[in-house]
């Protein structure tokens, strides 16, 4: 369905004319910078700031107080629904400055605004400020232990939430009566998400019209607005969001974040544009974290294998503030899926929520998803290797049988459709499973131990939160055709992959089809880029336009052609009607009409589709030096069914990236706070490591579409499928590897240090 071996934004991206935040410059702009928290807990006595407003070039400094007198309200997040016994979430106030207090290192103190970036960071120094230290309290267990620093009045003993899911007594039950059961934890760590382009964030105020234009990456600019306008009370409809490209979102591109909403306020005093551009220190200290999630899940067999029931005991660690996507993480995404690929008697899982004085939790690619699918999968692995199961049939006498779809889960998730032990069998026959055994012994051989692991999962790719999703198409004086849509781009492709639906559609070439994301102007309703949705939300709307600009130009054509309507045929990009035609673009170019009054052939469509469950069976294969504990994949083998790929370039590209991010987690990254201080000690790119290209050997991809028919396109989400699946794959790989010298546990990041350490408390 590719209408080019490339993608058409490619050319833009890779030759330097895409333009990101930073490369926004306003007339008269100034540069804001940002004094943030050398401490995680401490109480404010006082900020002086005269000295710094005394410098040359400073035109403003604000702190709480200002935000406070223009009326701002706390940073959006928590959850709304009740939690167990009917209790509501703990959210305390988040302000964009902090006030009174601060609850992590990096958390802004105070805006300064002046003529360079230099002259405000100079005179950032200058502000003198007064504390009084308090304790830290860093991860769940330390916020929740007796005796812990308080962080947050209204949340006593620092628990913020807890939830369940599921039917507790039925799984006590299946448990009772058990031949078979095991229990293990996995900590998902606390991650950075380091998108390739930093942060920034532009705000400029009309006086005259009140009207804001902000500039900064986003996930959509709908989601961006609606979060601005809560804090700061701003009509909506008086704040444009610009968003052009984004390089890298992983989900912290999500939402608002504190500086943004100082930055308007900066902006409206002094009425010239402010500018902000954040350094990578700065993001590795205040950008939303990720994962932070741990998991101890219990399984329950009879004699012959058969799952009777599964649950979850959940932890997470919210950071210092409630953020837009943290709790709901932690709580419907970890649950919804609890099952996984498998027929499950009983499901139950409890979900325990806490502050800690740590940067702020929040989505991250997969958001939940990745995490509840690696503790099922490294649950199953480790239940085989304990109870002398084969992984391979003990998965496949447990899956949800493709005639028993739709299924509904123990817990109320209903999977349309899914072919699991087809997924499963493709995949091994790729990855050569049956032929393992002779490559460990060669591996054996060199002194080396060799692992294979696979992973059979499934995720809910998300939901989305607009009312419909909406697309827009116009044309211009010279006929071309403009698309507009309001999902944003982090890298996906949009711009190829939505304009081939509509060229196909048509049956036109894409020369004189535009694409447009995000226009500030363009009020259209829909869901921002997230949950793996655009391309059946937005690129269901899409498939629904071609029809639509059909139907809308048919009168006009046949008036063109001098016929009825109903005897006017579209095919091959023209109308046709009583052997003569018109093409659709020479249609559109003879009908301008004035641009108040818009094209005739203008027209929108639009959606509403609920979840889909794309789901996989991903194969790593290992090898491990014990006298060093350095890992190499020497093999990874994908088999997903994301439904119809709409373009198989751009699918295999999302599992490529996903797959990489989800072994940069196993074999290293992890952000690190010292207990004692709740200082950040993973702090740059020298002690946070990144994935690399020669992490990977070689990755072979595979397919095996299962279309859903809850969308137009038949289409489930693949932007995260990589990561759910090379979680628990690696992983289960590493234990494979690691199990026959004596090791039977290990967390992530499994770091060559750790790894080591494993095997010599093994003996080996």
């Amino acid at each position: 369905m590719t209408e080019k071996s490339y993608r058409r934004e490619d050319e833009r991206l890779l030759t330097g004319k895409g333009c990101y935040t930073a490369d926004w410059n306003l007339p008269r702009q100034l540069y804001g910078y940002f004094l943030r928290a050398d401490r995680a807990h401490a109480k404010i006595l006082g900020i002086d700031a005269q000295a710094a407003r005394a410098r040359p070039g400073v035109r403003l400094v604000l702190t709480a107080e200002d935000l406070d007198a223009a009326g701002y309200k706390s940073l959006p997040g928590g959850v709304a629904y009740d939690g167990i016994g009917g209790q509501k979430m703990k959210k305390p106030f988040w302000p964009a400055l902090a006030r009174g207090r601060v609850h992590y290192v990096g958390q802004p103190l105070a805006l300064v605004v002046a003529e360079s970036v230099l002259a405000a960071q100079d005179a950032a120094e200058e502000i003198a400020l007064d504390y009084e230290d308090l304790p830290a309290a860093v991860g769940f267990d330390d916020a929740t232990r007796t005796g812990a620093a308080q962080i947050h009045p209204e949340a006593p003993g620092n628990l913020a939430f807890e939830y369940e899911s599921g039917d507790a007594a039925a799984a006590e039950a299946a448990f009772a009566r058990a031949a078979f059961t095991s229990r293990m934890t996995m900590n998902s760590q606390r991650l950075i998400g380091s998108p390739i382009e930093p942060r920034a964030f532009i705000a400029e105020h009309g006086a005259a019209s009140g009207v804001f234009t902000v500039y900064a990456p986003s996930q959509g600019i709908n989601g961006m607005r609606s979060q601005l306008a809560q804090v700061t009370g701003v009509p909506a409809e008086n704040i444009r969001v610009v968003t052009r490209d984004v390089g890298g979102s992983f989900g912290i591109r999500g939402g608002a974040y504190a500086e943004s909403i100082a930055l308007m306020l900066a902006a409206q005093k002094l009425a010239r544009p402010v500018k902000w551009v954040a350094t990578r220190s700065e993001l590795f200290l205040s950008e939303n974290h990720g994962r932070a999630l741990s998991l101890t899940g219990e399984i329950a067999l009879d004699a012959e294998g058969r799952f009777l029931a599964i649950r979850f005991d959940d932890r997470a660690d919210l950071g210092a503030y409630a953020t837009l996507f943290g709790a709901l993480i932690a709580t419907r995404n970890l649950t919804i899926t609890m099952g996984g690929v498998y027929r499950v008697p009983a499901l139950y899982a409890r979900t325990r929520l806490a502050y800690s004085n740590a940067t702020p939790v929040s989505s991250y690619r997969g958001a939940g998803r990745p995490d509840i699918a690696s503790a099922i999968e490294r649950l199953v692995d480790h239940a085989a290797a304990e109870h002398g199961f084969d992984p391979a049939e003990l998965r496949r006498r447990n899956f949800v049988p493709a005639d028993a779809m739709p299924y509904k889960t123990a817990n109320g998730t209903t999977y349309d459709c899914g072919e699991f032990e087809a997924v499963m069998d493709k995949a091994l026959a790729l990855a050569d499973w049956a032929g393992f055994a002779a490559r460990r012994d060669q591996s054996a051989r060199a002194g080396r131990l060799r692992g294979i692991g696979m992973a059979s999962f499934l995720e809910s790719s998300g939901a989305g939160g607009a009312a419909r999703d909406e697309v827009f198409a116009r044309f211009d004086a010279g006929g071309d055709l403009h698309l507009y849509a309001v999902s944003q781009s982090g890298g996906q492709g949009h711009e190829t992959t939505f304009v081939n639906i509509v060229t196909t559609g048509l049956g036109i070439s894409g020369e004189r089809v535009h694409f447009h994301e995000s226009d500030p102007d363009l009020r259209i309703v829909g869901n921002g880029t997230g949950g793996s949705r655009s391309l059946y939300g937005a690129g269901s709307a899409f498939k629904l336009l071609g029809p639509k600009i059909v139907e809308t130009a048919r009168p006009l054509a046949a008036a063109a052609l001098g016929v009825e309507a109903p005897t006017v045929q579209y095919a091959g990009g023209a109308f046709h009607a009583a052997g003569r035609s018109i093409g659709l673009f020479e249609l559109a170019q003879r009908l301008v009409a004035p641009p108040a009054a818009g094209h005739p052939m203008d027209c929108t469509a639009d959606c509403l589709y609920g979840v889909t469950y794309p789901n996989g069976c991903h194969v790593a294969e290992v090898e491990i030096d014990p006298d060093t504990g350095v890992i190499e994949v020497l093999a990874y083998t994908t088999v997903d069914d994301v439904g119809n790929p709409v373009d198989r370039a751009s699918v295999e590209g999302q599992v490529h990236g996903g797959v990489m991010q989800g072994v940069g987690q196993v074999l290293g990254e992890q952000a690190i706070h010292d207990h004692e201080t709740g200082q950040l000690l993973t702090g740059s790119f020298m002690d946070y490591p990144m994935p690399r290209a020669d992490w990977m050997r070689e990755m072979r991809c595979g397919e095996h579409p299962v279309p859903t028919r809850s969308n137009a396109l038949g289409a489930k989400g693949v932007g995260e499928s990589g990561t759910s699946g090379a979680l628990p794959a690696t992983m289960n790989a590493i234990l494979c590897a690691l199990r026959p010298a004596g090791v039977r546990e290990l967390d992530m990041p499994a770091t060559p240090d750790r790894v080591w350490r494993a095997l010599h408390r093994a003996g080996k």
